[in-house]
């Protein structure tokens, strides 16, 4: 069998396999890396999610968040400038493509907090038409909500008003000011003091994050899995040419069963 194995046409089926096998890990580690990160997310959102609110201070600085903090549920204190209100455009939400409004929060220790306040649908007029968008509270007002890191810059030309992602270093050329190193997707907004007056409504709140991890686990061990059912299939194969080259079957018989009555005879 091994000097059938060193034939060209064998070495050509062996050299199939071993780059079929190195597909089938790295596939495998790229569905594992998958899965991690997902849980990762998971175990990140089930932490922070519902835990009591901690002043902003205590998690965002000017430096962009640690990946720990995301979705750490936090509170702060300033100004709404809504002069400054920029949308996020063409953001997926469960009735469909839209807007998501973020104001610079000016904190009472002079930097700027950009909060997402939630989603508005597209203008009737179209995606070109800015949509209507609910005010936020005059005065000073006390915003909870979840910290999110900022977002890749897609290099993008906007006007002023639009940003197709939520960079944290382009808004904080558009909305000025030392912006922290996240934003803050609103859960709730109070007005603080007799001047402070609460707008009649708000943006549609956003989704809850997805926990899901999908099926990357199963997906990575089945890619495993096909190493060794690879191995196995072409040394199956090469052991059947080797018996039918020796002038043997190419399966061995089954051993025949011994029936009662022919021990009985015998």
């Amino acid at each position: 069998m091994l000097r059938l194995a060193l034939t060209p046409r064998w070495l050509g089926w062996f050299s199939l396999v071993a780059v079929a096998c190195v597909a089938f890990l790295l596939l495998g580690q790229w569905q594992w890396d998958r899965y991690e990160t997902k849980q990762a997310r998971a175990d990140r959102v089930e932490a922070h999610y519902t835990a009591p609110a901690v002043p902003v201070e205590e998690v965002l600085g000017q430096d962009p968040v640690p990946i720990d903090e995301e979705w750490r549920r936090v509170e702060a204190t300033g100004t709404y400038d809504v002069a400054q209100t920029v949308l996020a455009r063409n953001r997926p939400h469960e009735d469909g493509y839209g807007s998501e409004v973020l104001v610079p929060l000016r904190l009472e220790d002079g930097r700027t907090l950009i909060v997402d306040r939630g989603w508005v649908a597209n203008s009737p007029q179209g995606a070109e038409v800015r949509p209507e968008v609910p005010e936020p509270p005059t005065g000073e007002v006390e915003v909870t909500g979840w910290v999110r890191p900022g977002e890749p810059d897609l290099d993008r030309d906007m006007p002023d008003d639009l940003v197709a992602s939520i960079n944290l270093d382009q808004l904080a050329d558009r909305v000025g000011g030392d912006v922290l190193g996240g934003y803050v997707i609103m859960q709730d907004e109070q007005p603080l003091g007799a001047s402070g007056g609460a707008s009649a409504e708000r943006p549609t709140p956003l989704e809850e994050p997805d926990t899901g991890i999908g099926p990357h686990l199963a997906y990575a061990i089945q890619w495993w899995l096909g190493i060794p059912a690879a191995i196995a299939f072409v040394l199956v194969a090469l052991r059947r040419e080797a018996r039918v080259e020796a002038g043997l079957p190419a399966r061995e018989p089954r051993p025949k069963k011994v029936r009662i009555w022919d021990e009985e005879d015998g």
